[in-house]
């Protein structure tokens, strides 16, 4: 499905282009191991799942398209990004 078709299909969905990568964290949690991307500009952590580790994306630009949700960890909130689509530019 191409991005034009998601972001109509969803409207909460936003696509951000050519956005340097300045941390990427890798982390095993059972079967998954979670990422966590940090966006330069942006203080907010942009999070995805996959099931195996990916390659480190330090220093690379990328095009993604993500969504915003909070999690609750310890009776705190903290604003997240739910990546869905991430891919180097």
């Amino acid at each position: 499905m191409t991005v034009d078709k998601l972001l109509k299909r969803h409207q909460q969905l936003t696509h951000s282009e050519n956005v340097k990568v300045v941390s990427h964290v890798q982390r095993e949690e059972g079967e998954w191991v979670r990422h966590t991307v940090m966006i330069e500009n942006v203080d907010v952590p942009f999070v995805f799942k996959r099931t195996k580790h990916y390659q480190g994306l330090t220093g690379a630009r990328v095009n993604m398209t993500y969504y915003p949700m909070v999690e609750s960890i310890a009776g705190m909130d903290f604003e997240q990004m739910k990546v869905v689509r991430i891919k180097r530019a």
